[in-house]
């Protein structure tokens, strides 16, 4: 383990990353715990990819139940990091996803510091 933490230096990272503050002690860049989640890392990144996903979309794309997925979406759109909108359609609930401007950021910002991290750990 020592070793590792060795190989794992302040500048090894990029500038950017230290001039912002983005690094913890060992040089490995702070993470979005919100987005680091599996399945909320899942969301963003599939509204990312799409201008909008129903509930039953995310569900099915994620593979993950109900209660999981409105769980970590109702985090999400507490940070602003999606938004929601529930209609129907007859008389069935739809209930819509998109992906925000500050969950957009937010997305990019975390898979910079990933990237960071992968490139000190090729070092």
């Amino acid at each position: 383990m020592a070793g590792r933490s060795s190989a794992l230096k302040k500048t090894e990272v990029p500038a950017a990353a230290v001039r912002g503050g983005q690094i913890d002690q060992l040089g490995i860049p702070n993470l979005d715990r919100l987005i680091h989640e599996r399945i909320r890392l899942g969301i963003v990144s599939a509204l990312a990819a799409n201008s909008s996903l129903t509930f039953n979309d995310l569900k099915k794309t994620l593979r993950t139940t109900d209660g999981n997925l409105s769980v970590h979406a109702r985090k999400l759109e507490e940070a602003g990091y999606i938004a929601c909108s529930k209609s129907f359609e007859g008389r069935m609930p739809r209930t819509e996803y998109t992906l925000t401007e500050s969950g957009r950021k937010a997305l990019e910002k975390y898979l910079n510091h990933m990237e960071a991290l992968i490139q000190a750990m090729k070092r």
